[in-house]
This record gives C-alpha cells, structure tokens and sequence, in this order.
C-alpha cells in the first residue's frame, strides 16, 4: 500500500499524472478483504499509541477490561465502546483546553479551530503540524477522486473562522496543486461580490454549502447573470444533506450547468472528506484508509449488514493529536458494498448522511425527517428555493405545517397558488404518512444563510412549557 505507515508521513512532492485516476492506484483498488487486513493492524496501533498517551482512552478502556492487544479482528473491534460528544467535552471541562484525550504535547499543537459553542461550551480541536500535512494529503485524494486536477480554479465559498470546513478545503486544495481562491462568504452583500467575482475569474470548481449554492443562482438571477456564465465544472459539498437529495443536486447541476459531489462526515474528523464522492456518481465512498467508517445499529452500536440503515461510528488511521477511536455520529445514512463504477474498492453511502437522530422528529406516531420534505418541496415546480418546517401540538394533537416559498412566476395567480399548495400537501401526505399543513410565502421571504440551514422549529416544548402546572 503506497505510503501506508504511522505516524503518517508522506511525500510532499508526489502527484499523479493528470491521466490517472486514482492519486494511490493500489490502496484505491484493493480487495476490501485485504485492505481490512491492514486497517485491523493499523487500528491495534492506533489504540496501542492512544492508550499509553491519553488518559481519556486508558480509563475508558481500562473500565470494560479491553486492552489494544484483544483487537484480534474487526469484529473484535466493535465490542470497544464508542465515545460521544458529551465526553469530549466533559474531558475538556475537567481537563482545559483540549482534554486529556490529547496525544501530544500543548506546545506541538499547530492549528487551534472548534464549535462555535452558541449552545453550549465550544469544543476545542487541537491539530499538530504532521497531522495538519496528513490532512491536506488525504483530502488531495478525495479532491482527485472527483475529477480536480491542479488544472482547476478553486472557488471556496464558505465561512473562514473555526469552522474546519473552508480551511480544510483549502490544504487539500493546496495540496492538490489547483489554483485556489479563498473567497469566503458570511458577510452582508458577499454573495453578489462573489457572483461577480466567479464571473471574473472563472474558476471551474466550487466548495461550499447546497443552500448557498443555491443562493448564488438567486443573487445572479437578481444581477442578470447565467449562472452557466460563471465557468463551473465542478461543485463539491458537505455540512448539509442537501447534495446526496436527488431533487436539490438536480437543482444545482441544472442551474450551473456542472457536477455535484458529495463530501463529509464530522468536524471531529477532519480529514472530513473521508466520506466523500468519486467519478463514480453512486454516492459517497467511506475512504476506509484514512478513516475507518462502520454503520453501526444504533443501539447495539454493532456493524449492519449492507443496504441496511444505521449511524456511522468513525476511527481515525492516521490522526496522532486528538485521534478519534469508535465516535459516535450520531447521524443516519444506508451502505452499500463496494462497486463503485469508477473502480474504488470501498463501501458506498448511495444517499449519503441524510440527517440526525436527533433531528428526526415524530408526529402522530410517524418518524419524520426534514431532508425527506426537503426532497419533496424541492422536486415541486412552483419552489422559491426556501422553506420551514414548524411543529406544534394543540391540545392532545401534534400538528406539521410547511412554510414554502413559492416563486415569482406564481405572484398574483390566486389558483395557480392553490393548486400548487395542494399538490404539495397531497405529495407530502403520501411520501410522510401524516397531513402536512402548508402555507405561501414569496420568494425571498424566508432568511438565508451561507453556512448550513437551520429549517425545523419545533414549538411541542412551548406549548409543554405553558401548560405544566
């Protein structure tokens, strides 16, 4: 396997003939049979390293009699107990700033990024210099996989700040040899800066977010521009579920006249990419090479069987800082076994992560989740490219209402509007199994925003809140 060695250390001066494919023919096309052979001895060096360093994974494991060496499969393997957000921040409470889940010295930390704690105390994300060149080189291969050469301009569209996300894309980027330009996004009036800006330079990829792509052909729309006109081949994604939803990838490949990929799977992660698309266009590949992904049976937390639903659970290969070992996302998706067209040899996530545990919400006994109204309202001609999904409980009944934008070809056109409201309620009906209210609204009526949507408000524990005693 090229370069397969821990402490990861590459060479920097490598780069695949544009003509290749794959940036590591041999580690991308494998039997998975051995490729899991190898990730089983890198795993048992990983806890190996972990355990004489970090107190956080000795005690954890100390607790339950698992030791590294009792790693003698992948089967094995599962039976160590998963770590959640909630300890990791715990340790960092008791143990500030980076817990002592942290594998190196304070003074080797190179990158200091986080949460933006707007719920709660941020977590921190600690990041030597080895493992930030590490990250840059695995998201190089990801980015290849998509078809990004050092030919490419790449436009990154998204917020330069703790988030992980832009700088991320960024080394990979770098890494890569592309052209890049870090035009970042999240001020008042960027959007048609950076319209004009990609109008300019034509660059012929982009990183961001599905919604804000989608904003960019609004604010072009706006100032008379073809989004066609702006140059785009590409358009890479994650933070959202949004390019993984046929309806909205459709949207965006139609507008800009490109292809969408999509990427990502935790902050926490990074590299994030691990989780991300190829040539292949079949859905996410788990890149299980540089971050060993199982979807796990949420509550057993024992792999399942392809084409089956589950959470991944994500085990860094290569991360010597703050590695993570068996986190649990916590998010929902469905694998598939290897077969991707463009020859890479991992499991596939075909509708990539599309949404939460904790986001899934029940309405009258139905789960519900938002990405599957997202589909629908998406998908309906008549969309304005915004909505909102409010639940709300009167008396003893639960009650869904979607607040949908309609566009402008409807404005003043009371039947057009009707039928259009109708048709959506009777598609939501059938593809929810529960009676979605929706209400009209015009076009550009609803915020938007540059980093990821924030659509489900759920007023149940108001209405709780007013009727407790």
């Amino acid at each position: 396997m090229e370069e397969w060695q821990f402490p990861a250390r590459y060479d920097e001066s490598y780069r695949p003939p544009p003509d290749q494919p794959y940036w590591f023919p041999t580690r991308e096309t494998m039997a998975p049979d051995a490729r899991d052979a190898a990730i089983l001895e890198r795993i048992r060096a990983i806890m190996s390293y972990a355990y004489e360093r970090a107190p956080f994974y000795r005690r954890k494991w100390d607790a339950v009699g698992c030791r590294p060496d009792d790693i003698t499969s992948l089967d094995a393997f599962e039976q160590v107990p998963v770590v959640t957000k909630a300890e990791l921040q715990q340790s960092q409470q008791e143990h500030q700033p980076f817990g002592d889940y942290l594998c190196i010295p304070e003074r080797d930390v190179a990158r200091v990024h986080g949460t933006s704690g707007t719920t709660g105390r941020p977590t921190t994300f600690a990041i030597g210099a080895d493992d930030w060149r590490a990250i840059s080189n695995a998201q190089a291969r990801v980015m290849w996989g998509m078809g990004i050469r050092p030919s490419d301009t790449v436009f990154i569209g998204s917020v330069f700040s703790l988030y992980l996300g832009s700088w991320a894309a960024l080394a990979g980027a770098e890494r890569l040899g592309a052209t890049v330009f870090p035009f970042g996004a999240g001020v008042a009036g960027m959007t048609a800066r950076a319209v004009n800006w990609m109008l300019q330079m034509q660059p012929s990829a982009f990183y961001g977010t599905p919604s804000y792509a989608l904003r960019l052909v609004e604010v072009a729309d706006e100032l008379g521009i073809d989004p066609h006109d702006l140059g785009l081949r590409i358009l890479f994604f994650s933070g959202e579920p949004g390019a993984s939803i046929p309806t909205v990838r459709a949207q965006i490949e139609e507008a800009f006249g490109a292809q969408v990929f999509d990427s990502g799977s935790m902050a926490e992660m990074t590299p994030w990419m691990s989780l991300g698309e190829s040539t292949g266009r079949c859905g996410m590949l788990c890149w299980q090479d540089i971050v060993y992904t199982e979807v796990v049976d949420p509550d057993t937390l024992r792999r399942v069987a392809y084409g089956c639903e589950g959470s991944p659970v994500y085990t860094h290969l290569e991360r010597t800082s703050q590695p993570m070992i068996r986190l649990a996302s916590g998010d929902l998706t469905r694998w598939e076994a290897p077969g991707s067209p463009c020859g890479r040899t991992y499991p596939t996530l075909p509708k990539g992560i599309y949404g939460r545990i904790d986001d899934m919400f029940t309405v009258r006994g139905e789960n519900i989740y938002p990405s599957a109204i997202e589909e629908v309202v998406s998908g309906m001609a008549g969309y304005g490219g915004e909505h909102r999904i409010i639940v709300s409980r009167t008396e003893s009944m639960d009650a869904l209402a979607v607040q949908v934008e309609h566009d402008r070809t409807l404005e003043g056109d009371a039947r057009g509007l009707e039928l259009f409201r109708e048709r959506l309620e009777a598609q939501l009906q059938r593809v929810l199994g529960v009676r979605a209210m929706v209400s009209l609204v015009p076009a550009g009526s609803l915020e938007r925003t540059d980093l990821k949507s924030r659509r489900v408000i759920d007023e149940r524990e108001l209405f709780r809140s007013l009727i407790a005693p």
